[in-house]
């Protein structure tokens, strides 16, 4: 059961990357103009990143760690 449950969240984690994916290529050729997109998807991913530049060393930890998930998934397909 729990890893019925680990397949379910692995796939709406990478349907949820694809889309993301999708909304900042297509926010790029369009710009902030596309209704279906619903906001500033590339102004808030640098944002994000700008706050965790900020914060110096808890923000490398905090990416390595998002790397290391990110890479740990990808390895185990």
């Amino acid at each position: 059961m729990f890893n019925d449950i680990s397949k379910w969240i692995r796939t709406i984690t990478e349907a949820g990357i694809a889309l993301l994916g999708l909304a900042i290529i297509v926010q790029v050729l369009f710009g902030n103009a596309v209704p279906f997109v619903g906001g500033d998807v590339v102004g808030s991913i640098a944002s994000i990143i700008t706050s965790l530049g900020a914060q110096g060393l808890i923000g490398l930890v905090v990416i390595a760690v998002i790397y290391a998930i990110f890479n740990k998934s990808a390895q185990s397909q």
